[in-house]
């Protein structure tokens, strides 16, 4: 029997984008290539935060953030949810000059942020470097364990009875009527999105999607050494290089009381290896927040791929011109855990005709129509 739809992917956007469309009543049948919540969703750091980077990223990372809070209490221990908030730590005064701004604009927004001057600062995190100069700290932020709270959507959520999920199995091509898998096989529905990440290339060539690999590496135990996600406020000017290699601070306590420490991103690469003076880079930047950082124990290091589009805004809608008849949840790059809920609604409203929650036209992958055309001319 045909699907009401079939989504390709079964990491945490394919995932919450099932769990909405069961939600309608819909049958719903996901399809990945390896297992649920691997890829991108298994390599990242599971950071809920609200970002304003631009009024468009804003407003889909508050969004989907209140639909995590709203979710937290149904999430099992093994999820790992934790509103430890966020801190953005400024090393300098021209930083802690950002950080009065953000906290202007976040307060504009009715989102709760507390401005820490550097005695604030200390008592907040003692084992941050004596010379930074303040931060802010951003209450309802949130960390979680992405990976079992993709497999809790598509087989224990309220509406979980309506969706049938296939592992190993990869996606050869897709239309508007359905999908053909690798071994020939034929899935129908009448819808189809694809939310396979960097993978969704393969599927449709000429999406705007770009790689950016990053690294991480997680410490033993250190209970209590940090409470709060930490990044540096020049994280949002790395976040955004477009060429490179780039590294910033971020530092996340795990519930086990384990440190993940981040980040870097490339552009210039798809070899998935960890390189290490990548790494020893990440590390150099991190011990200049963290000073006791190369005491502690490194335990495992791994990298992983974003999917980054040409704004750095997710491709949330119609395919077009792209792949007539298809729908689409791509391009989250380093926000795809956070904004995992939101993309759901956004994309389940559209595909029910209704209102969206939040204004779609930013995120439709329209936008990009004109760089379809050039890249499919001769």
């Amino acid at each position: 029997m045909s699907a009401d739809a079939v989504i390709v992917g079964a990491g945490i956007v394919g995932a919450a984008c099932a769990a909405e469309l069961a939600a309608l009543g819909m049958r719903v049948e996901v399809l990945d290539a390896q297992r649920i919540g691997g890829g991108a969703t298994a390599a990242g750091m599971g950071h809920i935060v609200v970002m304003n980077d631009s009024p468009a990223e804003f407003a889909l990372s508050r969004y989907s953030r209140d639909l995590w809070l709203q979710l937290a209490p149904q999430l099992r221990t093994r999820d790992a949810f934790a509103r430890c908030g966020t801190l953005w730590v400024a090393a300098d005064d021209e930083e802690q000059q950002a950080a009065r701004a953000m906290q202007a604009a976040f307060d504009a927004q009715g989102v709760v942020a507390q401005l820490l001057d550097a005695a604030a600062l200390r008592d907040c995190e003692p084992a941050l470097a004596a010379s930074m100069a303040g931060g802010l700290r951003i209450e309802h932020d949130s960390i979680v364990y992405a990976p079992t709270v993709a497999d809790w959507l598509l087989t224990q959520s309220p509406h979980a009875a309506n969706i049938r999920v296939r592992l190993a199995t990869p996606v050869a091509s897709v239309d508007a009527s359905g999908v053909t898998l690798a071994d020939g096989e034929r899935v129908r529905a009448a819808h189809v999105i694809v939310a396979n990440g960097l993978g969704a290339r393969q599927l449709v060539p000429l999406l705007p999607l770009e790689p950016k690999k990053g690294h991480l590496l997680i410490t033993d135990r250190y209970p209590g050494l940090i409470r709060h996600q930490l990044l540096e406020l020049g994280y949002i000017k790395s976040a955004h290089h477009a060429a490179g290699t780039s590294v910033a601070f971020n530092a996340q306590a795990r519930p086990t009381g384990q440190l993940l420490i981040g980040s870097s991103r490339q552009f210039d690469t798809t070899d998935p290896a960890v390189e290490m003076p990548v790494l020893a880079r990440m590390l150099q930047r991190a011990a200049r927040y963290l000073p006791v950082l190369p005491t502690l124990n490194g335990i495992r290091a791994w990298t992983g791929f974003r999917a980054a589009s040409p704004d750095g805004l997710p491709l949330i809608g119609p395919a077009g011109e792209f792949a007539p008849g298809v729908w689409l949840a791509v391009g989250h790059e380093g926000l795809g855990v956070t904004t995992s809920l939101g993309t759901a609604r956004l994309l389940a409203a559209q595909i029910a005709g209704s209102a969206a929650p939040i204004p779609a036209e930013p995120y439709l992958p329209v936008r990009f129509a004109d760089r379809f055309r050039q890249a499919g001319s001769p």
